[in-house]
């Protein structure tokens, strides 16, 4: 899978995870801490962005993967994070951002990762950074379990 931004919605106890800027289409299931994850790979290019709305409805808890190491691009995930946020179906979405590829040496830290999304200005949002290496899993399980402490709150 070639991408850099994933988009994950929690709806009606199954969780979404959508990835952006892939070469294919895929779907699994996965369950963890009894929670179903519906795992899509879609389409990510611009003209295919304004159908991520569908996938919104409902939606309890977002997930944002962003590439850490990716500084030209950050700016690019910054303006579609503020727009998806944006979004009336996900006024009450905690939000969950995995710092993708910190095992590269040049990635940004979780500090300017923050600063550079803008998370600091999401102040009636319950949001969360996470610093992760997808290709080890270091750091997935502790944001899964910080979101899924969230979404138990509810």
């Amino acid at each position: 899978m070639v991408g850099y931004i994933w988009l994950g919605v929690y709806v009606s106890e199954c969780f979404i995870l959508v990835s952006i800027i892939v070469m294919s289409f895929n779907v699994e299931t996965v369950e963890y801490k009894n929670i179903c994850f519906t795992v899509w790979d879609v389409g990510g290019q611009d003209k295919i962005r304004p159908l991520w709305r569908h996938y919104f409805q409902n939606t309890q808890g977002l997930i944002f993967v962003v590439d850490s190491n990716d500084r030209e691009r950050a700016q690019e995930a910054a303006e579609e994070l503020q727009k998806m946020l944006q979004e009336d179906e996900l006024r009450d979405a905690v939000l969950l951002v995995f710092a993708n590829k910190q095992d590269l040496p040049n990635a940004m830290p979780i500090s300017e990762m923050t600063d550079k999304l803008g998370l600091q200005a999401l102040r009636s949002r319950t949001w969360y950074v996470q610093a992760t290496c997808a290709t080890q899993g270091t750091g997935l399980y502790e944001g899964l379990d910080w979101l899924s402490e969230q979404l138990s709150k509810r």
